[in-house]
């Protein structure tokens, strides 16, 4: 069994800041890529950044604009990400997700982030 729960997400003003959480119940937590997305109402999942099992990350430029940073913890099995100077247009549901080989495998159901202008 798989389990991917977010959170950290809420309402915030443009400029703001947040850091969202996933807890994840996976056996062997540390062999995963891990990875986070978002999802506009009515439109596809886009990739926002990624973290492999030797931590190296990669972002997605034109989703996050250097705003972003992904982080792990493998002791406790967690993914994180920080969001620096957040705009409305990064209102979204985000979703952290599991990867291996080349392919996403697990979701979590996601955490809303609203931001006011």
């Amino acid at each position: 069994q798989v389990q991917l729960v977010e959170s950290g997400g809420g309402l915030v003003q443009a400029g703001g800041s947040l850091r969202l959480s996933c807890t994840v119940t996976i056996v062997n937590f540390n062999v995963y890529t891990m990875g986070w997305f978002r999802q506009f109402p009515g439109r596809e999942r886009e990739f926002v950044a990624s973290i492999n099992r030797n931590g190296e990350a990669r972002y997605s430029p034109n989703a996050v604009g250097g705003r972003f940073i992904i982080s792990r913890d493998n002791a406790r099995k967690m993914v994180y990400l920080q969001m620096y100077d957040l705009r409305p247009e990064d209102t979204a549901l985000y979703v952290c997700a599991t990867g291996l080989s080349g392919n996403w495998n697990a979701w979590g159901r996601g955490t809303q982030v609203t931001v006011s202008s």
